[in-house]
């Protein structure tokens, strides 16, 4: 069966030919930030933002759509990195090393504990009770947090060039490490972590993320994808040429968000590894860092927080035919199928702008009197996706603005 989507314009439409500035991506919300946001982390509500200059800034995220913020704690030097979990918040704060911040009242963070570091703290990512850090020109170093009020250095790892960025699953931690591109280090044994394999793809390296046995590396001018199923021989399998570099880089399934700073917020689908392929976009940001989680990205970005979904490919569309598929046509809040539809199908359903379903539909009379007005699409229930609110033309989103 041939997908078919219909456009359906309820009340007034302007029709805006603009630049091309998204593609199956929408901004969901945003809370802006008094200093440039380069670090983000989430941890249950709360949305917790390394606003450089500006401190820890707290934002309540329980609604992605209207993120506030409840509170600040000042930082000494910039916050920059940041992890979370249970009631704290771990901060790289530049040359001020790592600051740990109680956050179980987010109105009143304050600063419990603090670990002095040789160098610039840049990155940061927990691992049980450590904390690892990127420092810069000096390596990693594993810091024991289990004690929040009397954090420790537990050991370190000098890295060739300069680390900027980390994560870590089971035992490794994954560094981007600029020049010395992705160094992966073994933590297993926090006082003695120690490298035990690397990848040096010829460009400076900055963001990295990490799922199964896969390493996506943000370099300049592209991303790598690289197999680290054997830590000691990472490889790489695919990459996907790109004008910007990714700073910060988040994965969901085979989905992986870039934040490519003046290249804006960037959706790549990687599911066949070796051809990895671009499938949404949003411009008008400057993403520094990402995180992803439930079915959205968050972003933190020059101006603050910024909440993404990437809603899918959208739906193929056609142009019908009078024969096959005539044009529904409203009358007095009256939508009228007419019974040429059920050449297709007699199961149709109407959506909204978002994708969403609002309504069964029926070959005849349907009463719409109740729907506000906008832009629709008509579509067989047979072909809707899993993800009902994911079917959006990118075409008519990039090009479509609704004025009531």
């Amino acid at each position: 069966m041939k997908r078919t989507a219909v456009l359906l314009v309820i009340g007034l439409l302007v029709a805006v030919s603009s630049a091309d500035d998204s593609l199956n991506v929408r901004l969901v919300g945003s809370c802006d930030t008094p200093g440039i946001a380069f670090g983000i982390a989430l941890e249950g509500n709360h949305a917790y933002i390394g606003a450089y200059s500006a401190g820890l800034r707290i934002i309540n995220v329980s609604n992605p759509a209207s993120p506030y913020e409840t509170g600040f704690w000042a930082s000494p030097d910039h916050a920059r990195g940041v992890a979370a979990a249970g009631d704290y918040a771990y901060v790289a704060c530049g040359y001020a090393g790592l600051r740990v911040i109680n956050v179980s009242n987010p109105q009143a963070p304050v600063e419990v504990g603090a670990c002095a570091l040789p160098d610039y703290a840049w990155g940061i990512a927990l691992a049980g009770d450590h904390a690892i850090v990127a420092t810069e020109d000096v390596g990693l170093y594993v810091v024991d947090v289990s004690n929040p009020a009397a954090p420790v250095i537990a050991g370190s790892c000098d890295t060739p060039g300069s680390a900027v960025n980390v994560v870590v699953a089971g035992n490794h931690a994954y560094v981007a490490d600029l020049s010395g591109g992705l160094r992966v280090i073994d933590v297993s044994n926090p006082q003695s972590p120690i490298e035990v394999g690397h990848y040096v793809p010829g460009q400076l390296a900055y963001g990295v993320a990490c799922s199964d046995t896969f390493v996506y590396l943000g370099a300049v001018g592209s991303l790598r994808v690289v197999n680290v199923a054997n830590p000691a021989g990472p490889f790489e399998v695919g990459s996907l040429a790109r004008a910007d570099v990714a700073q910060g880089i988040a994965v969901s399934g085979p989905i992986v968000y870039l934040g490519q700073g003046n290249g804006g917020f960037r959706v790549v689908n990687a599911a066949q590894p070796n051809a990895p392929v671009e499938v949404g976009y949003y411009y008008q940001t400057a993403p520094n860092h990402v995180v992803a989680s439930g079915d959205y990205a968050w972003c933190a970005n020059s101006y603050g927080l910024r909440v993404f979904e990437y809603y899918g490919a959208g739906i193929a569309e056609e142009r019908p035919t009078p024969a096959r598929l005539p044009l529904p046509t409203i009358i007095r809040g009256v939508l009228n199928l007419t019974s040429d539809f059920s050449v297709l199908t007699s199961d149709f359903v109407l959506l909204d702008a978002s994708g969403r379903k609002v309504l069964d539909l029926a070959p005849g009379p349907n009463d719409v009197r109740h729907l506000s007005p906008g832009v629709y699409f008509i579509r067989s229930s047979q072909e809707l996706p899993r993800r009902q609110h994911a079917t959006r033309s990118s075409a008519l989103v990039r090009r479509v603005l609704l004025v009531r």
